[in-house]
């Protein structure tokens, strides 16, 4: 059960991961969570270092979508801003966003990875499907009202891998 939590790479943000190590392992499919991923909740529109982030993976021709639990209007100013696809109110961890993301756009599971800072969503959601799942630190120690709470638990979930050695938050892996 465990298992389902622990993503497949952990790095420290979206700007450590080696992009190039994923094009080369067959990702075509870049699913990015917006909260704490991308940018602060307190934040409603990217930064130049994420715009030009995104314009390189593009240039790289990989698809990138931003999945999230927010609604339409929080996304509204990144799919603009990014020129991205959206899924919006996405209800992660649940599979079916992912499914249909999959099957709209017709990539295999192998082909996608999703990138996130939340294990209880993001990962959890992701490793149901079948995806590569990337855990990134949060941005900020600001979160939502309801993620306050599955932070309690995803430190639970934390701690018990740790004691299994299945996962040890600061210890990056790829």
């Amino acid at each position: 059960m465990l298992e389902k939590f622990i993503p497949d790479m952990y790095q420290k943000s979206i700007f450590t991961i080696d992009y190039k190590k994923l094009k080369s392992n067959g990702i075509k499919c870049i699913l990015f969570d917006v909260d704490n991923t991308i940018c602060p909740i307190s934040v409603s529109k990217p930064s130049r270092k994420v715009k030009d982030l995104i314009e390189k993976l593009k240039d790289m021709k990989f698809k990138v979508i931003i999945v999230s639990n927010s609604p339409k209007k929080r996304l509204l100013p990144f799919k603009e801003i990014l020129e991205v696809d959206c899924a919006a109110s996405s209800k992660k961890p649940f599979s079916f966003k992912f499914k249909k993301i999959l099957k709209e756009y017709k990539f295999k599971v192998n082909e996608v990875a999703i990138i996130g800072d939340q294990l209880m969503t993001d990962v959890l959601g992701g490793n149901r499907v079948g995806i590569t799942t990337i855990l990134v630190n949060p941005i900020s120690s600001k979160d939502h009202f309801f993620t306050r709470f599955t932070r309690i638990l995803e430190n639970i979930i934390i701690r018990r891998a740790m004691k299994k050695e299945l996962f040890a938050r600061g210890q990056y892996y790829e």
